[in-house]
């Protein structure tokens, strides 16, 4: 007796006439097929999306600045000792400050961004996503990168020249003026993010000469952690140093300038989460019609079963069992066509576009599909679903096990 529940459970998931699976079993397990399938989908894209801006921006971005009330001074001297710091992969100096572009009677304000190009590679991604010329090619006296939205919205290439209009200020006979310099663009970075429109890259000391510097002095120490998520800690850590514990200094750590963002792509994912859940919830009715159906034209069966010595419990497990089979084959099923369609997103959009003939993707910044699948979300979905298909199975389960035989039998 211990496998007639589940022998019953299947018997009753299949068709009279033979087939694999009754029309209604089939039904419930499309719909929660339908329900998981979209929520692997969409979060695993949500995943990619928020993986690329995390290594896109925060690759490239200040995970963590060290700064002082007045300029950094003896900076060298500073790095050194913060470098030697647990969790600290790299450090080197920085400057930004805020600035006009402009050439060919276009402009656009920018960050302009101090940087030294023989340390960059160990801060940041951004020599990686060079599209033309070559972030090397910058000096103490010449030369600027910029993002490739930014070379066309100016309408410039490698080579041609551009005006940077500072906010730092210098006196003459004739008055007070920003300070204007004109450098030549020698590298373009592609990273399809809003930095490829904001971030200008220009020599460290040629910054620290715009902005009127003392020598080996910066504006701050850029810091490269181990670990993202506790740059705030190392932060702390690093002030506890004896060059740094004596004077004004502080931090700002990229949860401070971009954690927002990474906040509001959690909140979205949460709330999307939340929207298809709803969807799959709608599908579970469908196994529980489905069983009320099954239970309504198996009545007699009970009541034999009953009438046999069968228990309440054995007769509850039998429709449980129904319901545990039509959501594994759900969950599996969704499983397997949210897996398969993810990584094909891209081609599905191609042939929408070839038949439609218009760009749909073009206009952001990444214009593609990233995805990333992660397994304790697809167990979680699954569980989670399980877990329903049960909860929706089990309330026609133990009506049917309610039922009383003398009452089904006498109009037989």
């Amino acid at each position: 007796m211990n496998s007639l529940p589940i022998y019953l459970g299947y018997k009753y998931f299949r068709s009279k006439k033979g087939a694999f699976a009754s029309f209604t079993s089939l039904m419930a397990i499309a719909g929660l097929s339908l329900g998981v399938a979209a929520l692997v989908i969409v979060l695993s894209v949500m995943n990619g999306f928020e993986k690329e801006l995390q290594t896109r921006i925060l690759g490239v971005v200040p995970q963590l600045i060290i700064r002082s009330n007045d300029n950094v001074i003896n900076y060298e001297d500073i790095i050194s000792e913060i470098g030697n710091a647990e969790k600290v992969l790299s450090t080197s100096p920085y400057i930004e400050t805020q600035g006009l572009m402009s050439a060919k009677n276009r402009s656009r304000g920018v960050f302009v961004t101090g940087i030294i190009p023989e340390l960059e590679n160990s801060m940041s991604i951004l020599p990686k996503y060079i599209v033309n010329g070559k972030l090397e090619n910058i000096s103490s006296k010449e030369g600027v990168v910029i993002g490739s939205w930014l070379a066309r919205y100016l309408g410039i290439k490698v080579g041609d020249p551009v005006n940077i209009t500072t906010t730092n200020l210098r006196s003459s006979i004739l008055g007070t003026f920003p300070r204007t310099i004109s450098l030549e663009v020698v590298g373009i970075f592609e990273l399809k993010a809003e930095l490829d429109q904001s971030l200008v890259l220009i020599h460290h000391d040629l910054a620290a000469n715009i902005l009127n510097l003392s020598e080996n002095s910066t504006q701050g120490i850029r810091v490269k952690t181990s670990d993202l998520f506790e740059v705030n800690s190392v932060g702390f850590n690093i002030l506890t140093q004896p060059s740094l514990d004596q004077g004004n200094y502080y931090f700002t750590s990229w949860q401070q300038t971009h954690g927002t963002l990474f906040q509001a792509i959690k909140l979205e994912k949460r709330l999307i989460s939340l929207m298809l859940f709803l969807i799959i919830t709608v599908a579970a009715f469908n196994i529980l019609s489905t069983i009320v159906m099954t239970v309504k034209t198996k009545e007699k069966e009970i009541a034999i079963l009953k009438t046999m010595g069968s228990s309440k419990t054995q007769l509850t497990c039998i429709f449980l069992s129904l319901g545990l089979i039509i959501g594994l084959l759900g969950i599996l099923i969704g499983l397997i066509i949210g897996i398969a369609i993810t990584p094909n997103i891209d081609q599905l959009i191609n042939i929408i576009e070839n038949f439609t003939n218009r760009n749909l993707m073009d206009s952001y910044f990444i214009n593609y599909f990233p995805y990333e699948f992660r397994l304790t979300q697809l167990i979680n979905i699954s569980v989670s679903v399980l877990i329903m298909s049960l909860v929706f199975s089990y309330f026609p389960a133990a009506r049917a096990a309610k039922l009383k035989p003398v009452t089904i039998l006498r109009h037989e």
